[in-house]
């Protein structure tokens, strides 16, 4: 089969292969290149048992595949049947295609808790099974989920009317898009703010969607980021803390789990798990949920909220957000204390030894007698600005003044650090440490006064090409609660990436600071580096989702390019041909690099046109000006490469449709428009539009596949006969040149169908994938009702149907002569301009460019 338009330069597999392989490369790094598994699996002591909760019929009849269930274990499972609750109410929402039984960490390490306690205070988990529905690709239920929620709390809240100390509140953990669902409740016209005075959600993406599938989860994710802007004073009674799962979690990016700073200043808080003391893991976006280093900071959180006079989480907001920085942010080593005395009294008939020098070194081994080791401050103030201490056991270290008790602990894996800047404590005049007895154990202290200036180096970022190694060990970011820790043992190499997961704010002139915690004798070397690779991860980190928006750009760019060949050849060119030649980052990035900035920004506003995705995530500081230009080129490299498995995938199939079924020879059928066709659009419109518009487009797909099929099988008939005539042209000289002409016209007619075909089936492809989801929710929900409502891709669905049955029946003869053709080869280039604009962010808008183009190849087989 020969090519119309010339061959494909040797150097364009090369190319395009070192780009798909970059964003091979990018992809590696956000799912493999992270730190190990630090985290401590939770384990029953019981087995968990889960005792249905009775829902209202009017409740049960309109949420039939939703449940609520209280969590238990053992003896206290067993006192719970009765439904007699007298502990304090928590509701776990799962998130996306999530179990009601994940809540069984946080409930069986409360439980334990309360044994130790002898019950006097307890809490009693419920939990929602949402039948594990995937709301994070499609959008259709997440308001169904919240009014379902809001039901839930009233039944909980019944459950515990004329109890002594009855509550009149709920606290909610939500897991992933069960977060979302939580705070979506303050936007209910019928919803009570003072039923919820708790929100704890973890790995939420509270910024924007993961993946913007259909319009309703963007339209949910607007009502309640604008509800909580709007209402933020309103809002003030409700604390909330959102902990993200760090770079484990590369489903749900930390900087996506950040609150949105204009919210809630004084009343929320968004860690991530690395920065989360005595936890200092990250966490995968399940493991979050069972973590146990973290469950347990969230439990002493949950006690130390209780208020002993109503028995139920304190309705003060201020001790709850003290409480949630004493164990999520700053956790000082000891219980938490809402009012810590002025004066402590030094108990223990131990010994008193006064520290003079600045470099003090103490060490011992099996010990019975506690020592208190005194250090006088008034020789070291002129000459010291922070005294740092740090011991090599799990003992806490306990440091007094005159006046008021200070603990200040930043801990690693194998014991606590402590770092006091004597300038905050002009009062202070001696500092004491406390080394209790250490029986059977051996334990080390290392104190040292040192300067500030002295121990710090500022350094510049490096440049792109530079390929040292990195030792360090504490990543700390000023402006947000990320920090992260790397452990190395001595003498070792470490290499800790200093990559952010949130953006620096523009008014804020803080730098992020590697601190080296190390012994005083120790040497040690750091170098700063760049990380190619590591920037690439990142890229695809912040922005894999646009990822389609670019790869369907190129191939609508090559779309154009080969009816605008057929326009002055007469033939339709190859697609990777084509792609070299029309998909170039300057037709589409000059226009795109515009918008974001303020200039253009401000005239775009005032003609009140939607606003640009670029514009957007400039504001959400997750956009530099080459991203889209890196972006554009790694999704020509997944084009490319895709299309060429996707033909050749095909290719064999065809050649064994051949083989197998050995089709005859197809009548050509010149008419467009008939019976059985009519017929058929009719009955997947009527499917679209009865149950599942996704179904109906998967269905014309398949058929549409095999069209394509049997048209590869028939042009490999044709090749194979072609020859086979040029073979027996040499004895039999009856063959005229007419037949053979027809034939050679007959063979390249095909031959340019069929391209035009692979190229609108592959185009289709991406289309069927960005709608799947709903597709996949309709068939898991099929037993609840048959008819998916809402329905993101109805209406697009049943368009579809009727362009691709009739497209799936023309050929390049019936295009050729259209005077509508031009246009048809022209419009391809500003579509793809208007989906970089308005489709990274909303990638349901991505099918209606690609409708539009394929309508109007249609009229042109039509006019």
């Amino acid at each position: 089969m020969g090519r119309a338009s010339g061959r494909l330069p040797a150097a364009a597999p090369l190319f395009y292969g070192a780009l798909a392989a970059l964003a091979l490369l990018g992809v590696r790094d956000v799912l493999f290149l992270y730190e190990e598994n630090r985290c401590s699996m939770t384990y029953m002591f019981e087995y968990p048992e889960y005792l249905k909760i009775k829902l209202p019929k009017k409740t049960a009849r309109r949420y039939p595949a939703y449940e609520l269930y209280l969590y238990g274990e053992g003896n206290y499972a067993e006192e719970n049947k009765n439904l007699v609750l007298t502990g304090i109410p928590v509701l776990f929402l799962p998130g996306n295609a999530g179990s009601y039984k994940q809540v069984r960490s946080l409930g069986s390490i409360a439980l334990r808790k309360a044994e130790d306690l002898d019950f006097k205070y307890h809490f009693n988990f419920f939990t929602v099974n949402f039948n594990e529905e995937l709301v994070a690709l499609y959008g259709g239920t997440l308001q169904r989920q919240t009014k379902f929620v809001h039901e839930c709390i009233k039944v909980i809240l019944k459950l515990y009317r004329d109890r002594e100390f009855a509550p009149s509140s709920v606290a909610i953990v939500g897991h992933s898009m069960g977060g979302l669902v939580a705070r979506a409740l303050l936007t209910l016209k019928n919803f009570k703010p003072e039923l919820i005075n708790l929100l704890i959600t973890q790995a939420t993406p509270h910024v924007a969607p993961v993946m913007p599938l259909d319009k309703y989860i963007t339209d949910f994710y607007t009502a309640v980021s604008n509800h909580w802007i709007l209402n933020a004073q309103e809002l003030r009674n409700l604390t909330t803390l959102s902990v993200a799962g760090g770079f484990r979690d590369y489903q749900v990016r930390s900087g996506l789990a950040f609150l949105p700073r204009l919210s809630q200043q004084d009343s929320a808080l968004s860690v991530v798990s690395s920065a989360v003391p005595r936890a200092w893991a990250s966490t995968d976006h399940l493991s979050i949920v069972w973590c146990k280093e973290l469950i347990l900071a969230t439990i002493r959180a949950f006690f130390d909220l209780i208020d002993e006079n109503t028995r139920q989480i304190t309705e003060d907001p201020k001790k709850r957000m003290s409480v949630l920085n004493h164990h999520f942010v700053r956790h000082p080593g000891k219980i938490f204390e809402e009012n810590p005395e002025a004066f402590t009294e030094l108990t223990g008939d131990f010994m008193w030894i006064e520290v003079k020098t600045s470099k003090w070194t103490y060490s011992v081994y099996n010990d019975s007698d506690g020592k208190y080791f005194v250090f006088p401050l008034a020789s070291h103030r002129k000459s010291y600005s922070h005294v740092y201490c740090e011991n090599s056991m799990l003992v806490r270290k306990y440091f007094f003044h005159v006046s008021s008790l200070f603990i200040n602990l930043f801990g690693f894996n194998f014991g606590y650090v402590v770092i006091l800047k004597l300038q905050d404590y002009p009062s202070l005049s001696h500092i004491v440490i406390l080394v209790p007895p250490t029986v059977g154990n051996k334990f080390a202290l290392d104190c040292e006064f040192f300067k500030e200036d002295s121990r710090t180096v500022q350094l510049p970022v490096t440049n792109l090409f530079s390929f040292e190694k990195t030792s360090v060990y504490r990543l700390h970011i000023p402006w947000s609660h990320e920090d992260s820790v790397t452990v190395a043992k001595v003498p070792s190499s470490s290499e800790i990436s200093a990559k952010l997961h949130v953006a620096q704010p523009g008014n804020d002139s803080r730098v992020p600071v590697l601190n080296i915690y190390s012994s005083s004798d120790c040497q040690y070397e750091v170098i700063l580096k760049t990380s190619f690779l590591q920037i690439l991860g990142q890229i695809i980190r912040f922005h894999a989702g646009a990822l389609p928006v670019y790869v369907v750009s190129n191939i609508l760019l090559t779309y154009g390019g080969q009816l605008s060949t057929l326009i002055s050849t007469g033939q339709c060119s190859e697609f990777s041909l084509e792609l070299i030649r029309t998909a170039k980052p300057y037709k589409v990035e000059p226009i795109i690099s515009v918008v974001v900035f303020n200039w253009f920004r401000e005239i775009w506003d005032s003609l009140s046109l939607p606003e640009v995705d670029a514009a957007v995530l400039s504001s959400q500081d997750v956009w530099f000006p080459l991203v889209s230009l890196i972006l554009f080129l790694l999704g020509t490299g997944i084009a490319y490469w895709s299309a060429v498995f996707f033909s050749a995938s095909l290719r064999v199939f065809s050649t064994l449709w051949l083989i197998l079924i050995r089709p005859t020879v197809l009548q050509k059928d010149n008419k467009l428009f008939t019976y059985r066709r009519l017929c058929v659009m009719g009955s997947l419109a009527l499917v679209s539009w009865t149950t599942c518009g996704a179904l109906a487009v998967f269905v014309i797909y398949l058929q549409y596949l095999f069209k394509v099929l049997k048209n590869c099988s028939k042009e490999t008939s044709q090749n194979s006969s072609r020859h086979t005539v040029k073979s027996r042209s040499l004895i039999d000289l009856t063959s005229g040149p007419t037949q053979s002409l027809s034939n050679s016209t007959t063979i390249a007619e095909t031959v340019n169908s069929l391209k035009i075909h692979l190229t609108i089936l592959y185009l289709f492809t991406w289309i069927v994938l960005l709608n799947l989801p709903s597709l996949v929710y309709w068939f898991k929900n099929l037993r609840y009702n048959v008819r998916l409502d809402p329905d993101p891709c109805r209406s697009t669905a049943i368009i579809l149907v009727c362009i691709l049955e009739i497209l799936m029946n023309s050929t390049t003869s019936e295009v050729k002569s259209s005077k509508l053709l031009k246009i048809a080869a022209k419009v391809p280039l500003p579509l793809s301009v208007a989906m970089l604009a308005f489709g990274r962010m909303h990638l349901y808008k991505v099918p209606h460019f690609v409708t539009f183009s394929l309508l109007l190849h249609v009229l042109c087989c039509l006019v």
